[in-house]
């Protein structure tokens, strides 16, 4: 079975796992857990980062290698158009998703985050102590701002990441005014990059990820809820619903055996 090394909540990896549900290939999540420790990862792929996908003795990093391979090997229900000029245009349609949407629905989720008291509450587990739930509720957005800063996610990189999206977000609503997916009647590899990539400034409703509860369904205000856009979030549902498939179980990268141990991820 094909392996995923992956984080949940990693919107390059909900493009692979879109992909491969599209396909109807069985995988296994392999969770990696963000922080120190890489070295076993870097041993697996020659790299730190997730989505990596083993798949027997292949090991493919890089979600846009990844897409390429199992269109590659797993040719059923194809992903990339068999016209060269609308093959060049999905490519550089997922180019842009990974560069444009994937970098700046990061920054507008941060800026959601510490803009928005309710968004970072939603952010905890089910499990947090009110206590604590009252306390990250509470922190002023002064500090959260400095904190921002110092990371490179400052009011003005988040301000400039909202003009981005709000661009890209008109320019799909656009794409999508007559056509049911982004480069025709078909779906593509660039529909499946832009529906993943999208994670962070709306979360899909429904079991699709380990998320908290009251995390399901929100997105950045403005963004997510503006009616402007709500031919892109209804075309975005449809892909969920069509194609994603709900409950498949996560494993930690813990059992020994084939895949390395302990795994940990920046």
């Amino acid at each position: 079975m094909l392996e995923l090394y992956q984080f949940e909540l990693s919107h390059y990896c909900e493009k692979i796992r879109l992909i491969l549900d599209y396909k109807g290939l069985p995988y296994r999540k392999i969770e990696v857990t963000p922080g120190i420790g890489q070295f076993d990862l870097y041993r697996l792929s020659g790299q730190r980062q997730v989505p990596v996908l083993k798949d027997g003795t292949e090991v493919i990093a890089d979600s846009t290698m990844i897409a390429k391979y199992l269109e590659q090997r797993y040719p059923e229900r194809p992903i990339l158009p068999t016209d060269p000029k609308q093959r060049a245009l999905c490519f550089l349609m997922e180019e842009w998703a990974d560069e444009s949407i994937g970098l700046n629905a990061r920054k507008v989720m941060i800026g959601a985050f510490s803009q928005n008291p309710s968004f970072r509450k939603a952010l905890l587990p089910a499990s947090t102590p009110d206590f604590l739930r009252n306390l990250v509720e509470a922190v002023p957005r002064e500090a959260l701002d400095v904190l921002g800063l110092g990371a490179g996610f400052g009011p003005d990189a988040v301000k400039s990441a909202r003009r981005a999206m709000e661009q890209n977000l008109e320019s799909l609503c656009g794409l999508l005014q007559d056509s049911s997916y982004l480069l025709g009647d078909e779906p593509s590899l660039a529909d499946f990059a832009v529906a993943g990539l999208t994670m962070y400034v709306k979360f899909p409703a429904g079991g699709y990820l380990s998320l908290p509860e009251d995390l399901k369904g929100l997105g950045v205000p403005g963004l997510a809820d503006n009616p402007a856009y709500a031919l892109f979030w209804a075309w975005r549902d449809r892909i969920y619903t069509t194609f994603r498939k709900v409950g498949i179980p996560t494993e930690p990268a813990s059992t020994p055996g084939s895949r390395p141990t302990s795994i940990n991820i920046e």
